[in-house]
């Protein structure tokens, strides 16, 4: 099939080729002509097709596509009245709701940089990091008042207000009340997005994503991840991280209806899919986790049938979890790889994780992936090397003024990897998360696979450390599931049987939880330490 073949299957898929009246589909097009691929014209040509339908489900009730839009108009005069200019950076520290899309869409309307913070930010980071970027505004949620501390009380809009919400502090509902509905025009300079680097101590790099030039990244997206026009998408990834964004920022075109929540829970995530007969489900993986393993009465007596798509990304899929979540739910699984910087470099398709657990997928439509060594020549099948990929995912570069390494013309991921016979790729770690262990090359990924499948094991990640006989040695820090016992001896006989000797760790610490971050990272540096 031809590349303009293959366009118009993905565009009947997603529902792009429906049937409209005429009216509807021509207020579409002029939003798509004015304001170009990107946040304001989805969500306007999504109003102007299918007005009534629901846009949002959320912890404040329900929102149509044409009140959705409305309110983004009514807060970019909101704005605009505050001085907010084209090339203005605006901080913005929220969980997934409504008031978040009006922030995000409504900033961009203005041709404001929108400075996504992730909600684990300390009080130095966001005033550290509004000062570095120059934001104009903080907008945030109640709960994080205490974090905007260092912030100028005239500089805070509450995004989401709760009904105690300090009169001290102007919130989105109330900005907006009022404000004309008019659209917008396109502002001199195009909005932007800024994604900062996950942590809880340091100063993050801001990474600029730039909006698509044309149509070919959501052709590739949806080509992978067979999302259908109108369905109801639970959004459990956080907004602020790049997975949950490009499922909203691409979604937007098959005019969706997002269910979101402030807060993960597994129990609330299965009500929602069986209530609303959702479609597609986006998390991180360890959301999948805490699915697999929640209560097995209530996943018995809900409905899950609906769900075709369950879109993964974040963090590596721990050992067989994929399989474990298809026997229990849906055979429903497409895991991304990629990053912020990146975009996507392979997807993993349920039929892939069923034959190959632990791949990463394929490349999907324009994307190329090489294998590199260390002087940038290419690997042949089966040799691991540097992962290097080219798309047209644009990153625009941090906002330091630094940018990724490149080689022969493709973005290094900074990983290590090899692909196999059926050209499925596998990604084996960090290149600076290898450990070299009595001369042999280890990388802590094939333990912790090996372990999380252990019964009594709900959680585990492994690090490299320093041995006095080996060099370098494997460390676990495990979470042993409820009232599970183990003990030292009991893991690493299980390591024994599992992986090469050189993998079976020499240090093993029982931990009460992993600290991890929203995203599912485990944040290392948080780790205690070995004596």
């Amino acid at each position: 099939m031809g590349d303009l073949g293959y366009t118009l299957k993905v565009f009947r898929q997603i529902g792009l080729l429906k049937p409209v009246l005429p009216h509807r589909l021509l207020g579409a097009g002029r939003q798509l002509a004015k304001w170009g691929p990107g946040f304001p014209s989805g969500v306007n040509a999504a109003a102007a097709r299918f007005p009534q339908q629901l846009a949002v489900i959320d912890d404040a009730g329900q929102i149509t596509w044409r009140e959705l839009a409305d309110q983004i108009n009514q807060f970019t005069q909101a704005l605009k009245d505050r001085g907010i200019e084209p090339g203005d950076s605006i901080a913005l520290l929220s969980r997934n709701h409504r008031y978040m899309i009006i922030a995000m869409v409504a900033i961009m309307q203005a041709g404001g940089r929108v400075l996504l913070l992730n909600t684990m930010a300390s009080r130095s980071q966001l005033g550290d990091l509004s000062r570095r970027e120059g934001a104009k505004l903080v907008i945030l949620d109640q709960e994080f008042l205490d974090v905007g501390a260092d912030v100028d009380d005239d500089e805070i809009v509450l995004c989401w207000a709760d009904d105690d919400a300090p009169s001290t502090y102007p919130s989105i509902g109330t900005l907006t009340a009022g404000q004309p509905t008019d659209d917008h025009a396109k502002p001199s300079r195009n909005g932007q997005i800024i994604i900062f680097t996950s942590g809880t101590t340091g100063l993050p790099k801001g990474a600029r994503r730039e909006e698509p030039a044309d149509l070919k990244p959501l052709i590739a997206f949806f080509g992978a991840i067979p999302y259908r026009g109108n369905s109801t998408v639970i959004l459990a990834a956080p907004l602020f991280h790049s997975w949950g964004l490009i499922n909203f920022g691409f979604g937007l075109s098959t005019v969706p209806t997002y269910v979101l929540r402030r807060k993960f829970s597994a129990d609330q995530v299965l009500h929602d899919i069986a209530e609303h007969r959702a479609k597609v489900l986006v998390v991180v993986p360890l959301m999948m986790q805490r699915l697999v393993d929640a209560d097995p009465a209530l996943v018995e007596r809900t409905d899950v049938s609906s769900l075709d798509i369950t879109a993964s990304s974040g963090s590596a899929l721990a050992g067989d979890l994929a399989n474990h979540f298809m026997d229990l739910f849906t055979d429903s699984v497409y895991n991304f790889y990629g990053a912020t910087e990146t975009g996507w470099v392979t997807i993993a398709s349920p039929q892939d994780l069923r034959e190959a657990p632990g791949t990463a997928g394929t490349p999907p439509f324009r994307t190329y992936v090489k294998i590199l060594d260390a002087d940038g020549t290419e690997l042949p099948q089966g040799e691991t090397g540097v992962i290097h990929v080219g798309n047209d995912m644009p990153f625009g570069g941090y906002t330091d003024g630094n940018t990724k390494s490149f080689a022969d013309g493709l973005m290094s991921t900074g990983d290590l990897g090899f692909f196999d016979r059926n050209g499925r790729l596998f990604v084996s770690g960090r290149d600076d998360d290898m450990v070299v262990v009595g001369g042999e090359n280890v990388f802590p990924r094939e333990l912790e696979d090996s372990l999380i499948d252990h019964p009594d094991i709900s959680d585990v990640v492994v690090t490299g450390i320093a041995d006095e006989t080996f060099g370098q040695a494997l460390a676990a820090y495990v979470v042993v599931k409820g009232d599970a016992s183990m003990t030292e001896a009991d893991l690493v006989a299980y390591a024994k049987e599992h992986v090469p000797r050189f993998a079976v760790p020499r240090k093993i610490k029982f931990l009460e939880e992993l600290p991890r971050n929203p995203t599912g990272k485990v944040m290392k540096r948080e780790l205690p330490e070995f004596d």
